[in-house]
């Protein structure tokens, strides 16, 4: 059956537990369309001594199959579908026929940036990739790249939407878990691993959005203003990096770039990609980002989106390459030689991968252990300590004797774990152990772990007498049926903030009271939805709507917390933290496709809970599940702070074995965590963030991230590299010199001081050249590795460092170019905590 969903029918989708920071109503109608189904302009084309002379496209057998081909047949591979009804498709994104009768088989694509994404069924879900470049380690890339593949294949697909290199410009945005770094090194590296990883298995990744995509406010219509130099060296490493490794496609971006939006961006498409890069693979456009019919001219191989009704809707033409595509080759606008190049480009990428094979290669059996091994791995090896510090000055963690068995538990993601984000990269796991279940097994028989939500998300049913007439959970619409299935009213004793949520299964829900703005839930986009509204005392309409996908019937919870309930669970939770040894808090933010955090604290009050639960003992540890970087203002009252992201799956085991010291801590930040809402890039300059008049300026130039720092002289909360360990490790002995090749190898000794087996990930940051006048930053990562060490161990470490770390763009000669003269070498724990420095001569 058609696994769909109606855009134009959500004008406005709240996303779990959010209770802010509504997207436009462009954003929500594009975004909700892509999440259900699916979910610079300055160079030129000579770019001295970047170009790559370019090759036929295609093999002999390629050209031969595309000339073969009606052009029904060719316009069938230029846009995605749903597939047909009853067939294979389609819980994914989108569905290609091939051409039977010249044995080119159909291709599946679904999302894939934490998982595959599979409607109405069950994957892994991975941790982040903020959690996966956290552990700035590139064989766990490639691991975390090979469950992507092996599940993608196994489950029906041959093409994955992922990994996502867009650079982490904006504190707030939406969708920052969904990339690796505001560090252009490590997204390069990270992106690189993952690619060859996947494909390794059988399945085409798709590298995405190119290019500027670093919010998501106004991210249908922005324009991106970036300078030649910035947009070459902050934003497009990872994407230079993903063609070298292989990749087989490219996503481009909704936002425009100097001037042109993405999809129909010649410089970037042709000059850049093809002409510098030597890209060999095809080139789609993100869900409905094509403008139009000649985008195909421009560099453009493929349409992604359809305009989406009900879910029992026939399936709609492309809006650009289909029907207007035909009438533009028809007419002379398009020549059809520029279709054969772009179906001879997938089809090519299609003989790749061994697709155009008899018989073809036979789709593995999925292998859900090693998916769950894997994202156990990566949870405990990218988790970051920030802190570990008590108020006598000795570590908090790992927990031990008293302080290891009478806990307790606080926060509403210690029962109902926070897997992943939200939107496209939604994934619905197998399985995910709740933390506090996790945290009962490891503390053992005989240990006290007690329970409270502190702020409870989703409460208790509506009571009959608050809610006429009374609205039984469960199923409410048969499959595929679509209609209002609730009108009543719901009585509230008293004025005050009263939290409804929604948990939904097989479909979407629409709530409405009188007088709010509607809530929506979908099952796809994240299985429950809880909002805060504030209400007066008295009687209110309510009515509830909403569909059910094709081939299962939609069932709804509808509950509520009233202002009473939440001050009591409040005060419930600090008496069980004083009552306690040690209180275990769990914290969320709530990243997602389609709207940036309307702030960079916690939500839903969860600040103050901490605040109040570490008055009540100092003794606390925050455990945060978040996809980016939040304010802190209880930090110096708590005794530890671990950021384990949005886990995945596997997280509460993950979490409990850090806890405990099973594990020990080895990930490092990839993103700066700024110390106050005004103390970061974007800060008070609205043209930066969101932008004017719809363009965006990336005025801060290369000083992204911890270089903005290092060059304003700000302080942060934690710097970039920053994470803790339950060992120590010393440096000595840094030598440096140049190679052959035009860059340099760091050497360096790094032995573990303390008391357990660790991994320190060691960086070399490297200085400015006193002879370049443009823009440089004050200190760069240029290499980095990770080293795993026994307690007394020692280790003579290297790092390389490519010879592009030592040049810089010229604008004036649109290329790469050296730098010359002496440069400082730093080599440390983080950005901050530089343990020692040498000197890179000529």
């Amino acid at each position: 059956m058609l696994s769909r969903r109606p855009a134009r029918r959500i004008p406005r989708l709240r996303t779990r537990f959010r209770t802010g920071g509504r997207p436009g109503r462009a954003a929500r109608l594009l975004a909700v369309g892509c999440v259900l189904l699916c979910t610079g302009g300055l160079l030129t084309a000579g770019s001295a001594g970047a170009a790559t002379a370019p090759a036929p496209e295609g093999t002999a057998r390629v050209r031969a199959l595309v000339a073969q081909m009606t052009l029904d047949e060719k316009l069938s591979f230029v846009h995605w579908t749903a597939g047909p009804a009853g067939g294979p498709l389609a819980k994914g994104v989108g569905y290609l026929p091939g051409v039977p009768r010249l044995g080119v088989p159909p291709l599946q694509v679904s999302d894939g940036p934490t998982g595959v994404r599979i409607n109405g069924a069950r994957s892994t879900a991975l941790p982040t990739p903020t959690a996966l470049a956290a552990t700035f380690d590139d064989s766990l890339a490639t691991a975390y790249g090979k469950v992507l593949g092996h599940e993608g294949r196994a489950l029906g697909q041959d093409v994955v939407l992922g990994p996502m290199v867009n650079t982490i410009r904006v504190p707030h945005g939406g969708r920052n878990f969904e990339t690796f770094s505001e560090d252009p090194l490590v997204t390069a590296r990270t992106a690189a691993a993952q690619i060859k990883g996947t494909q390794s298995q059988g399945l085409m990744a798709t590298v995405k959005h190119f290019a500027g995509n670093n919010q998501e406010s106004d991210r249908f219509t922005v324009d991106a203003s970036i300078d030649e130099q910035t947009l070459q060296e902050i934003e497009l490493p990872g994407f230079r990096s993903a063609v070298d490794a292989g990749a087989a496609a490219v996503m481009c971006s909704y936002n425009g770039v100097n001037g042109t939006h993405s999809c129909g961006n010649d410089q970037l498409l042709q000059k850049v990609l093809r002409e510098q890069w030597g890209f060999r693979g095809w080139v789609m456009s993100d869900w409905l980002a094509t403008h139009a019919t000649t985008d195909i001219t421009k560099g453009l191989d493929q349409e992604l989106g359809l305009e989406m009704g009900k879910p029992t809707d026939p399936v709609p033409d492309s809006k650009y390459f289909g029907a207007s595509l035909r009438t533009a080759l028809r007419d002379g606008a398009v020549p059809e030689a520029t279709l054969d190049r772009s179906v001879t480009r997938i089809v090519t990428q299609m003989e790749r991968f061994g697709l155009l094979d008899a018989p073809a290669p036979q789709r593995p059996v999925r292998d859900a252990q090693a998916g769950r091994d894997t994202a156990r791995r990566i949870a405990e090896n990218g988790a970051v300590l920030l802190r570990n510090t008590t108020a006598a000055g000795r570590p908090a963690l790992p927990l031990t004797g008293a302080a290891a068995s009478d806990l307790a538990v606080i926060g509403d993601s210690a029962l109902r774990p926070k897997v992943s984000g939200l939107g496209s990269a939604h994934v619905v796991p197998d399985a995910a152990q709740a933390p506090l279940d996790a945290l009962r097994e490891r503390a053992g028989t005989g240990a006290s772990v007690r329970y409270e939500p502190g702020i409870d998300r989703l409460g208790t049913p509506l009571p009959a007498e608050n809610l006429r007439p009374a609205f039984t959970n469960g199923k409410q619409l048969d499959a595929g049926d679509d209609r209002a299935f609730y009108d009543g009213t719901l009585t509230v004793p008293a004025d005050g903030d009263y939290r409804l949520g929604l948990r939904v299964d097989g479909g979407l829900a629409v709530l409405q009271v009188e007088g709010q703005d509607p809530v929506y839930a979908a099952d796809s986009f994240s299985e429950t939805t809880s909002v805060v509204l504030r209400l007066t005392r008295g009687t209110h309409k309510l009515s509830m709507s909403g569909w059910a996908w094709p081939d299962r019937p939609l069932s709804v919870d509808l509950t509520w917390v009233t202002p009473e309930q939440a001050a009591q669970n409040l005060q419930r939770a600090v008496t069980a933290a004083s009552a306690a040894k040690t209180a275990v808090v769990f914290a969320q933010d709530e990243g997602s496709e389609g709207y940036d955090r309307p702030s960079l604290s916690l939500p839903d009050g969860q600040d103050a809970l901490i605040s109040a639960v570490a008055r009540a003992n100092p003794n606390t540890i925050v455990v945060l599940n978040t996809g980016s970087s939040v304010l802190m203002p209880w930090l110096s009252s708590t005794a530890a702070v671990l950021d384990m992201w949005y886990p995945g799956q596997e997280g509460a085991r993950a979490t409990a074995a850090l806890l405990y010291g099973d594990a020990n801590p080895s990930g490092k930040l990839t993103q700066t965590f700024p110390a106050a809402e005004d103390a970061q890039p974007m800060a008070g300059n609205p043209r930066r963030f969101p932008g004017v008049d719809g363009k965006q300026e990336y005025s801060e130039g290369i000083h992204v991230g911890y270089r903005w720092y290092d060059q304003q002289g700000v302080t942060p909360l934690f710097p970039f590299g920053h994470g803790l360990s339950y060992t120590t490790f010393d440096y000595r002995d840094l030598a440096v010199e140049r190679t052959p090749a035009g860059g340099a190898v760091v050497r360096v000794s790094v032995r573990n001081s303390g008391p357990v087996a660790g991994k320190e990930a060691v960086q070399v940051y490297l200085g400015p050249s006193g002879l370049v006048s443009a823009p440089q930053a004050v200190k760069k990562l240029a290499g980095y590795t990770k080293v795993a060490l026994e307690p007394g161990e020692e280790k003579r470490v290297t790092v390389p460092v490519d010879a592009r770390q030592l040049q810089y763009w010229n604008t004036q000669r649109h290329a790469w170019q050296n730098a010359p003269g002496p440069r400082t070498v730093s080599v440390g724990s983080s950005s901050a905590d530089i343990r020692l420095t040498g000197r890179l001569t000529q």
